[in-house]
């Protein structure tokens, strides 16, 4: 058994053994430990239960990782994105005013042609179509998009009638308590120690709790709770509601969020072919899309690769063992971890700031001396934020970048004239309603 599964999983090909998979999913799932924390703070915003949420997250995350692992074979681990929770909460919940369920049903959908665009081959055509630039930009955009939600969740920067925004009141508890996470986990980050965010969130909360700023309460276990979000999703009003664009902004950004993890991990790893191809790329894609469908079944935002798998590749892992300890790690964590309702803001704000942060890095991929480019770019990054829209920063990217191409008399791939007259629609429904 133990000399089929080393065959399957290509162990002595890849140079690796046992003892080093296991030790690289570990480093994997401690460094994002801190979803577990972050995702259900951010999903409660919406209205949903923080208990229910962890459960669902930790399970939506255990299963997109053992698909990885088992079904495609690749070290790289799966869970709630950071960004497209944010745009679930904030931009679809709060700001359309969609229930949670009909969001859910939204996700789902954006799930089930995610898989069905993978296995008719029509993604790949997508991701080859899209210029590299401008998912660079909608990557930095979401990370000064999930920045901003960080500060004003712990009160450093607020709204102000005169100048849309303004600093805080510094000595508010919850601005004190986030400015001491916000340090102690930069701190533990420069220093590379292992899961710096997760070790950040309970460093805080635990001076939220000896400050009186939180309080441990008796309550359900996360899997008990599971059943408030569990197949708690409206499939059928999300259609009816005619959510194309809700459905569309998902879609995208989970498929370059999963395209940029692939790139990087794949590089860092060494599972490039010789013609520079990822193999067995459909069942990464399917695993994904597969992931997402059973996330938003068990009440969560999309799932996607996060890039942290990263730190597990660095610590050489190369197999599907990998992501597969990394599936088993987040079972594990539903019976390890206290309930997430007792983290209070100003403990996971810092986590968001600092994941703003690390999502800058994809700037420099933007050939910024290139005006074609670096004004599209720009107005993504820009109007992500500042709209508080995900959808009105793709939309000025792709229409500016077509437009400044045609007055250059240069073409792009059709498929991006069809994006940008789409969006183009969508300004137009807009200016009309």
């Amino acid at each position: 058994m133990k000399q089929s599964l080393e065959r399957y999983f290509e162990l002595e090909k890849l140079g690796t053994n046992w003892r080093t998979e296991i030790l690289a999913g570990l480093t994997t799932f401690v460094t994002m430990a801190y979803i577990i924390f972050v995702n259900p703070s951010i999903l409660k915003d919406a209205g949903m239960p923080v208990a229910a949420t962890t459960a669902a997250t930790c399970l939506s995350a255990a299963l997109g990782s053992f698909l990885m692992g088992a079904v495609a074979r690749y070290p790289i681990a799966l869970a709630p994105g950071m960004g497209l929770n944010a745009y679930f909460t904030y931009a679809v919940v709060k700001g359309m005013g969609v229930p949670w369920e009909v969001a859910l049903g939204a996700v789902f959908l954006s799930g089930a042609a995610f898989l069905l665009l993978t296995l008719t081959g029509v993604r790949q055509m997508i991701v080859e179509a899209i210029p590299s630039d401008l998912y660079a930009a909608v990557a930095a955009g979401i990370g000064f998009f999930i920045a901003l939600i960080g500060l004003r969740n712990a009160g450093l920067i607020v709204a102000s009638p005169a100048t849309l925004v303004e600093l805080g009141k510094l000595s508010s508890p919850t601005a004190l308590l986030a400015l001491v996470g916000l340090f102690v986990t930069a701190g533990l980050m420069v220093w590379n120690v292992r899961g710096a965010m997760l070790w950040g969130v309970a460093i805080t909360t635990a001076v939220a709790l000896a400050t009186g700023q939180t309080a441990w309460t008796s309550t359900a276990s996360p899997l008990a709770a599971l059943g408030e979000t569990a197949l708690k999703l409206d499939i059928g009003r999300a259609l009816s509601l005619g959510a194309v664009e809700i459905v569309f902004v998902f879609l995208f950004v989970d498929m370059f969020d999963n395209v940029g993890t692939l790139v990087a991990v794949g590089k860092r790893a060494g599972l490039f072919d010789a013609a520079n191809r990822i193999p067995r790329v459909d069942r990464i894609l399917l695993a994904d899309a597969t992931a997402t469908m059973g996330g938003s079944l068990l009440g969560t935002s999309t799932v996607v690769s996060y890039i942290e798998s990263a730190a597990g590749v660095a610590a050489g892992g190369r197999s599907g063992v990998t992501a597969i300890v990394v599936a088993l790690l987040f079972v594990l964590a539903l019976f390890l971890v206290p309930v997430a309702g007792v983290i209070p803001a100003g403990a996971t704000a810092p986590a968001l700031i600092l994941v703003g942060c690390l999502m800058m890095k994809h700037t420099a991929e933007i050939a910024w001396k290139d005006l074609e480019v670096a004004i599209p770019a720009f107005l993504t990054i820009a109007l992500i934020p500042l709209t508080f829209s995900i959808a009105n920063g793709l939309a000025a990217g792709f229409l500016s970048y077509v437009l400044l191409k045609s007055i250059r008399g240069k073409g792009v791939h059709w498929f991006v004239y069809l994006l940008a007259a789409l969006f183009l629609l969508r300004f137009v429904y807009l200016a009309r309603s």
